[in-house]
């Protein structure tokens, strides 16, 4: 499949190209999640789907720090396939998965001692704890292949190939939904049968997409010495991911104490913040996609040189991300109602106010969010990643805020206006990074004008 360049040629035609795959595979991605709420909610109970959209916030904690991780490792894959330095592109990509797989088991060790602690100090309700820790239980066996997976395909597109992964994501969310509908409304499994579908499922996309990157695509030809696991390698692609992780923690740990608060609401509350949450989560994707392609885009040119290219892209990307926030918050406010409704066989009044009220909160204020995601790829791209943990402690500020001081006096009012609290504080120190490093840039593409200028002159000379 041919690959797209992103070094030359119109650069937002290109990004939009690559991103295109990006934002359906991203979407597939996010169906594990969706499928299984939306069969547990149907067919099994509101108690259900409370328990299993109640675990999100641990879910982010763990896994999100894992997948951040990741998307630091192949920062590097990028710019040495910008600077065309193959062997460095082996490398880097062979030791981005060694260090994904031991990750991957670590936390899986992890993950099974602290998440049933994690519930019980988040408030979950009595009645749906069983349920979330039977779930997770599970669900956490799939962190090793979940990071394998999605390394693999960070690799891909690292390289210029977005599309062929999507084939990929295809096959295993076609795999996640009949076990789903197999586990559960056949052999009524309840929750364990939702997450033994997701596990399954996200094995198949890592033999996949680990077969394409390990065979059949020609921009990478990894080695079995590449794949050892090299301790100065293993150090500077750690040195990029950990920041990235560290976002995603951080931002996670203020997601707990939200989850806390949206608790102490009740197990009715509890399913309409997880519905609106899912609903929330599709809208984001188109967003999130752009600026994933944007980070390559980026990455690319960075170890081109091409500094210019990247200022001058950059400003079109976030006019375009807004544009299409504004498109999506009236998606939220038009169609968001009856997709939650998609996750319930009979109305719920509680459970329907709840999830409106999020939606509205949401829509008003979703170009906040489209800010966040190019200013956030793009410093990944150029690898100012400890400018993620920087974003993330303004997210972690602003959901503690709500959580502990507004939530009591406001109510779930308050709760609903969260996210985009997090989004405002997160855009703020990033804004402040990424216009310093843009006058930097600027300065570098003057003095690379320059010198070509006289180079030209000086040739013009000789003749």
């Amino acid at each position: 499949m041919k690959q797209i360049s992103m070094l030359n040629g119109e650069p937002i035609k290109s990004i939009v190209k690559f991103s295109l795959p990006i934002m359906a595979s991203s979407l597939l991605q996010y169906n594990y999640t969706l499928v299984d709420n939306i069969l547990v909610g149907r067919y099994v109970s509101t108690d259900a789907l409370a328990a299993v959209g109640g675990v999100g916030s641990i879910n982010s904690f763990i896994i999100g720090a894992a997948l951040g991780l990741t998307s630091g490792f192949t920062i590097p894959v990028a710019q040495a396939f910008g600077a065309k330095n193959q062997e460095k592109v082996n490398r880097y990509a062979g030791s981005s998965i060694a260090v994904s797989f031991l990750l991957g088991l670590l936390l899986v060790v992890i993950a099974h001692i602290i998440s049933t602690p994690l519930l019980k100090l988040i408030g979950t309700p009595d009645e749906i704890l069983g349920l979330s820790a039977a779930y997770v239980n599970i669900l956490y066996f799939a962190i090793p292949f979940q990071m394998l997976s999605n390394n693999f395909t960070a690799i891909s597109r690292a390289v210029g190939e977005s599309r062929k992964p999507l084939f990929y994501f295809i096959i295993s969310i076609f795999v996640n939904f009949v076990l789903d509908l197999l586990f559960i409304t056949v052999f009524h499994w309840s929750v364990e049968g939702a997450a033994l579908a997701t596990l399954i499922s996200h094995i198949t996309a890592a033999v996949l997409t680990g077969n394409y990157i390990l065979r059949h695509n020609k921009s990478i030809n990894i080695s079995k010495e590449n794949l050892k696991p090299d301790i100065k390698t293993a150090l500077a692609q750690l040195k990029l991911g950990i920041p990235v992780s560290l976002q995603f923690t951080v931002t996670s740990i203020g997601s707990m104490f939200l989850q806390s608060a949206v608790n102490s609401f009740g197990t009715a509350t509890i399913a309409g913040f997880t519905a609106a949450g899912r609903v929330e989560n599709l809208a984001n994707i188109p967003l999130s996609g752009l600026s994933v392609g944007t980070q390559t885009f980026v990455g690319q040119n960075y170890g081109a040189g091409n500094y210019d290219r990247i200022v001058k892209s950059v400003k079109k990307i976030f006019i375009l991300n807004i544009l299409l926030s504004l498109v999506l918050s009236g998606a939220l406010l038009s169609v968001g109602m009856p997709i939650v409704r998609l996750f319930m066989t009979e109305p719920d009044k509680e459970v329907l106010f709840a999830a409106h009220k999020y939606l509205i909160a949401t829509a008003e204020c979703f170009s906040l969010v489209a800010v966040l995601f190019v200013l956030r790829n793009t410093l990944q791209g150029l690898g100012f990643t400890y400018a993620n943990a920087v974003a993330g402690a303004g997210e972690l500020i602003g959901r503690i805020a709500i959580a502990l001081i507004f939530t009591p006096l406001i109510g779930f009012n308050a709760v609903c206006y969260a996210a985009p609290a997090a989004w405002l504080l997160a855009d703020l120190p990033l804004a402040i990074i990424y216009l310093k490093k843009q006058k930097k840039f600027k300065a570098l593409a003057l003095a690379e004008e320059n010198k070509k200028c006289s180079l030209s002159d000086e040739n013009g000379l000789n003749l």
